[in-house]
């Protein structure tokens, strides 16, 4: 499918998943000529029905006003436009060293189309420097555009479920390679962004993002340990937590069965392999975050011997959320999956069931209705505090209850 010939701006989004479809709809929904691209031939032709893949509220709505009116069309290869916006993955490698090689990909599908006055921009999540290596490998290819072209990083900063306020209405940070790219992209998204846009460099853009969901990690750390700390004093540490925060200068999060998601999980790693011996609180809180969710396993499996040497038999249990944070369908990175296979690798299969109410199906996982589970189990593990969990436990329940994110605070 082609964009329709029109005067609108073209802009052409590399990537349609949990942040670039959004924004692409939202960019589409505010006169931009959009052209989304994917890998994924099914994406693709799901978006062009009108549809979404992924969970978010009222997204689907927008997506099927703008497929109607002709203003985003999928595709799995890109074309001449006027703006590129590379928004795939950034995961890390083995060694938590960061993987560029899709905004490496994604940056040389669109070579072919840039041309003289035309804007390019990543917001994928970045080590500090690559918008500066695209530049380099753009210029390279084609040297024609050296001075010609403007490049720009500017991170989304979004909380799924909330995305399409979010997109629209939070402040972004707008790094160019010079000025010049820095006002062309704030040009950019003041076509469809209302909160306030700051102007940077592209190395403190890329830093900025990094240092975002670094001090969100640090912080979720001090609650975790904080719970592994109650646990052994016999504290209660959601009333304890909600009794520090009386006091004005203090603001102390939940704790969880560790950390989740593309982002607070992963990016926290892009500075540490930079920086290795500067990054020293960063690192920490990695890795105190990583052992929370060991920690939950294990306090679980324990539970489950437990029983088994009170009862005479193995226990049914219920292993309560499997997505990264409440009330999504997105499993990248999240605790609960990770302690939910740990579990069963060491456990009798049949005695367990497992219960994400955002997702359908699993190709690992075999799903139990949350209700039919929870009416099952003699052990329910609460590993993430869906709306639904909120009314199951009663107090005259003959269960055990394992709680790791607060599903009864």
């Amino acid at each position: 499918m082609q964009l329709n010939d029109s005067n609108k701006m073209k802009a052409c989004f590399m990537g349609l998943g949990y942040i670039g479809l959004p924004t692409a709809i939202i960019a589409a929904e505010n006169n931009v000529q959009v052209l989304g691209v994917d890998i994924n031939p099914e994406i693709v032709e799901i978006i062009n029905q009108g549809k979404i893949h992924i969970v978010e509220p009222g997204l689907e709505d927008l997506c099927k006003k703008v497929v109607a009116d002709g203003s985003l069309v999928a595709a799995t290869k890109p074309q001449d436009s006027d703006v590129y916006v590379i928004v795939v993955p950034t995961p890390f490698k083995g060694d938590h060293e960061p993987d560029i090689s899709f905004v490496d990909a994604a940056t040389r599908a669109v070579l072919p189309y840039l041309k003289k006055g035309d804007l390019y921009i990543i917001e994928s999540t970045s080590p500090v420097g690559t918008t500066e290596k695209m530049a380099e490998l753009i210029f390279s290819a084609r040297p024609e555009l050296k001075d010609e072209l403007y490049i720009a990083y500017c991170p989304e900063r979004v909380l799924p479920g909330n995305v399409i306020y979010e997109l629209v209405h939070n402040d972004r940070v707008i790094g160019g390679i010079n000025p010049e790219s820095t006002e062309k992209a704030t040009a950019f998204y003041s076509s469809f962004v209302k909160g306030d846009l700051h102007g940077t460099n592209a190395r403190t853009a890329e830093m900025c993002k990094l240092t975002e969901n670094s001090s969100r990690d640090v912080q979720i750390a001090f609650a975790n340990e904080l719970s592994l700390i109650c646990d052994k004093a016999d504290v209660n540490v959601w009333e304890l937590i909600e009794l520090a925060n009386r006091h004005p200068r203090v603001n102390i999060l939940q704790p969880g069965c560790g950390v989740g998601g593309h982002c607070i999980a992963v990016d926290p790693w892009f500075i540490v392999s930079e920086y290795p011996a500067e990054a020293n609180i960063i690192a920490s809180a990695r890795k105190i975050n990583n052992y929370k969710a060991f920690w939950c396993a294990e306090k679980t499996q324990n539970a489950m011997l437990q029983f088994q040497l009170q009862h005479g038999r193995e226990p049914k249990v219920a292993l309560m959320g499997l997505a990264f944070k409440p009330d999504i369908d997105d499993l990248r990175e999240s605790p609960a999956k990770y302690i939910a296979q740990k579990i069963m690798q060491s456990s009798n299969s049949d005695g367990m069931m497992i219960v994400e109410p955002n997702v359908e199906s699993h190709n690992i996982f075999k799903l139990t209705n949350y209700q039919e589970a929870y009416d099952q189990a003699d052990i329910v593990v609460f590993l993430v505090a869906h709306k639904e969990f909120k009314t199951l436990v009663q107090d005259n329940d003959d269960k055990i209850i394992l709680d790791f994110c607060g599903v009864k605070r």
